[in-house]
């Protein structure tokens, strides 16, 4: 019975130890993330090797599973760059990005898990101190923004694009002024859009007075062909027509013909 006590704390002693080693062994990956797999007697990552995907893997007990988010990731950052009059000018951004998942092993090797702040960041700001220097105040304000988002896209995208990091978007949501300057422009784009109402009224009322004008000149032409075609026969033929269309009438009256002026027929009435 003392022999039993001796001989059952080994085995205690290899359950505890096999149990460890399973739990050391057994790795666990969350979809979205791969594993980069660091072994501690080998020459750590093999950069040739593919990363651990999402599920379940058994490593021997002394190796350790980097973790990596494979998903598309943002990052906001803020920067603070001059423009091409050297005035300061603060951009907020969104970076949209995701690293290079067959390139992992690499991508660890070279730049380590914190390659945001080693990589990427220091791409953004001097891809935007570029862009942003060759603008003034009023293009960054206004209509250029657009074509500095997609600039500092590419200028940053040039830079990562060999360090196994895919960029997927920047989008610059803000663009802040000095308010002294904001309000130079703000100023100027209101009385620019002044100016445009004014010629645009301008331009309707001449082309209003041009159409009265055209108008009054076709009628004055009609009238001196008109007058120029009527002469004394027309004018008689046309009174004569005239008289008898009202001789026809039932109202009682008198007509002499030949007695009015320039031979025209004269009516006579009751009254």
């Amino acid at each position: 019975m003392e022999k039993l006590p001796k001989i059952g704390l080994p085995i205690i002693v290899i359950l505890i130890l096999t149990i460890v080693m399973l739990a050391k062994s057994a790795v666990t990956i969350d979809a979205g993330h791969a594993g980069v797999l660091y072994e501690t007697l080998g020459d750590g990552v093999d950069s040739d090797k593919a990363p651990l995907g999402p599920g379940f893997h058994l490593i021997l007990p002394w190796n350790k599973v980097i973790d990596y988010e494979t998903r598309q990731q943002e990052v906001p950052e803020t920067m603070s760059v001059l423009s091409s009059n050297g005035l300061d000018i603060k951009l907020d951004a969104s970076v949209l990005y995701e690293p290079d998942v067959i390139n992992l092993g690499r991508l660890h090797n070279q730049k380590g898990e914190n390659y945001l702040n080693r990589v990427l960041q220091p791409a953004i700001r001097s891809a935007a101190r570029s862009v942003v220097g060759r603008y003034t105040p009023e293009q960054l304000y206004s209509s250029k923004r657009d074509a500095i988002q997609e600039e500092i896209f590419q200028e940053t995208e040039k830079i990562v694009k060999d360090q196994y990091i895919n960029l997927k978007s920047i989008l610059i949501r803000d663009v802040t002024l000095p308010n002294t300057i904001k309000e130079a422009i703000e100023r100027k784009l209101r009385q620019e859009q002044e100016s445009l109402e004014y010629e645009f009224r301008l331009v309707t009322a001449t082309k209003e007075a041009e159409k009265v004008r055209i108008e009054a000149q076709g009628k004055a032409d009609a009238n001196r062909i008109l007058s120029a075609s009527l002469t004394d026969k027309i004018l008689q033929d046309k009174g004569i027509d005239a008289t008898l269309k009202l001789a026809e009438s039932p109202n009682a009256k008198i007509v002499v013909v030949g007695s009015g002026d320039d031979g025209l027929p004269l009516i006579l009435g009751n009254n």
